[in-house]
């Protein structure tokens, strides 16, 4: 249960971004969550969305230097310590964390009390580090769960 994720190479400037959300939305492709990394003079802006080969295929379109990669998308209790529980068998199991964000998140099939964060990982192994959380007990959420149905 992987997921595509694309990342846009933006020139560090006022707008790139508000730009790249602008082509979504005129595209009607909706963001699920994203992260934005910068440098001095160019951000790595990394996005999930349930279209993500239009969404590829929009920005190209545009001239916008993007790239899709393979995450993993893990549901962990929002408490204190659950991320450090997924961290202590990712460690133990020699797995290497390459990135990482997060984002808070009700899925359909949990109760409305229920209180689930999502964490996206890109693994430098991601088929291990599948199969490793799955054998571990660990809930690895596919593209039903993170978009909805």
């Amino acid at each position: 249960m992987k997921l595509k994720q694309l990342s846009l190479f933006l020139e560090n400037k006022p707008g790139n971004v508000r730009k790249a959300c602008r082509t979504l939305a005129d595209n009607g492709i909706n963001i699920e969550t994203m992260a934005l990394a910068d440098t001095e003079q160019f951000g790595i802006l990394r996005i999930l969305v349930r279209e993500w080969q239009k969404a590829k295929e929009v920005f190209e379109k545009n001239g916008v230097i993007v790239r899709e990669s393979e995450v993993v998308a893990v549901a962990i209790e929002h408490r204190p310590g659950g991320l450090a529980d997924i961290l202590d068998v990712l460690d133990a199991s020699g797995l290497n964390i390459e990135y990482m964000y997060g984002f808070f998140h009700h899925p359909a099939n949990v109760p409305t009390d229920s209180n689930t964060a999502i964490i996206v990982f890109r693994f430098d192994n991601p088929d291990v580090a599948v199969q490793t959380l799955q054998h571990k007990g660990i809930r690895v959420i596919g593209n039903d769960e993170v978009f909805g149905k």
